[in-house]
């Protein structure tokens, strides 16, 4: 027996030998998980990247399924959905893992970016990280709503024919512009086609080759860390970070047991509360789309709503798109608004603290108005919380340079 497993040793060996040498496989592997060192603090939120590329995979797997039996034709879409749903062996687990996955996605993101606020992931030298992250976050929404629209319930179709007819509120070119996103005068196989073509096979090679970006960027600067120090300025004489450790095995070993913990809670929700009482997937969508019959209340999924919010708060069209759009494109500016001399939460003084809280609180009140009736009370409250919004980004760039800071330590704190 010893021969035996010495001999496959020595073809396995021999094979990765071949293999390297027209491959870097050996390279790949020490450049990005055995040599790669991470910094040792790492804590909870640091899951998140993490739990984003595994929902990632889910997300394109699911959706290689489902392309194999839908129908993106206007007169097909939803009974082929239903299809899915009834006959396909597994087709329900299949649909649900896909809606759930897309809401879970937003959930791990949206966490990911208040981490970057939390310890300072954006900032020098990683702005190009946050670009790259942010204009993943650009794909992931039109991907999103675009695959929103494919299974052509009622809130699929209404909810295209408010989010295009935005773009109609752009002078000069609005409607041409309207047009042009349709495919047709009107929301129809044109728009639908359109959409799974974008959806199934454009967007994603996109999203992928900005992902690749990410984390090529990511182990170009090295990974920051919960008291925002740069671990590769501090050496021994091998020129490895004292306060850093491989990321393999002690950070794939970590990743593999939050990832069982995510899939148990995602398991739980596909199986028991797949619809998350109409925030994942809105009860009007289990009815055909009907372009004479219009949904008492509109309003896109929840990953929406915030901006959604800012748009209802402005009682000019033009002017509410405006602002929406302002109001994500700012975050693109925010490695250069934050100048503060410290990078995490932790050494920065109160005043941060109540400007991120506050910004929190204030994204996630918007997200609920946006998901309401748009009463006069709350309209109000939409106003004064997209005051709050803004604000975050205005007071950070004047607060931030002078703002009360604590010392820094040199090595990093456990």
């Amino acid at each position: 027996m010893s021969e035996q497993s010495g001999a496959v040793t020595k073809t396995a060996n021999g094979l990765l030998q071949w293999v390297d040498k027209r491959l870097p496989v050996l390279d790949f592997w020490n450049a990005h998980l055995a040599k790669y060192y991470a910094p040792k603090n790492f804590n909870f939120w640091y899951y998140m990247g993490g739990f984003a590329l595994l929902v990632l995979v889910i997300q394109i797997l699911s959706g290689i399924f489902l392309t194999m039996h839908y129908k993106p034709s206007a007169a097909e879409a939803f009974a082929s959905v239903e299809y899915i749903m009834r006959d396909v062996e597994w087709g329900w687990l299949i649909r649900y893992m896909h809606s759930t996955g897309a809401s879970f996605f937003f959930i791990v993101v949206y966490l990911h970016m208040f981490r970057s606020l939390l310890y300072g992931s954006h900032r020098k030298p990683r702005e190009l990280l946050w670009v790259f992250g942010m204009l993943i976050y650009l794909l992931l929404m039109a991907e999103a709503f675009f695959g929103y629209v494919l299974p052509w319930g009622q809130m699929s179709y209404w909810g295209a024919q408010v989010i295009i007819n935005l773009f109609g509120a752009i002078p000069m070119i609005g409607e041409p512009l309207t047009e042009w996103i349709r495919g047709d005068f009107f929301i129809s196989d044109a728009t639908i086609n359109r959409f799974f073509a974008l959806h199934v096979i454009a967007l994603p090679i996109a999203l992928l080759g900005l992902v690749v970006l990410h984390l090529s960027a990511l182990h170009q600067t090295g990974s920051n860390n919960p008291d925002g120090i740069e671990i590769k300025e501090n050496k021994d004489e091998d020129g490895i970070p004292k306060d850093g450790i491989p990321f393999h095995p002690y950070y794939t070993v970590k990743d593999i047991f939050g990832a069982s913990m995510f899939l148990l809670v995602f398991a739980f929700v596909i199986f028991f509360w797949p619809e998350a009482g109409g925030l994942f997937l809105e009860h009007d969508n289990f009815v055909a789309a009907d372009p004479l019959v219009t949904p008492e209340h509109i309003k896109p999924v929840w990953y929406f709503t915030p901006f959604y919010a800012i748009l209802k708060a402005v009682p000019d069209k033009l002017m509410g798109v405006i602002l929406m759009g302002v109001s994500v494109g700012v975050l693109f500016l925010l490695p250069w608004l934050d100048r503060s001399p410290v990078k995490s939460i932790r050494y920065k003084g109160a005043w941060y603290k109540i400007l991120v809280f506050s910004f929190a609180i204030a994204f996630i009140r918007l997200g609920m108005l946006g998901m309401a009736e748009g009463t006069p009370a709350q309209t109000i409250e939409m106003r004064v919380w997209t005051f709050v919004y803004f604000s975050f980004f205005i007071l950070l760039f004047f607060l931030s340079k002078g703002g009360k800071t604590k010392p820094v330590p040199d090595r990093v704190t456990h």
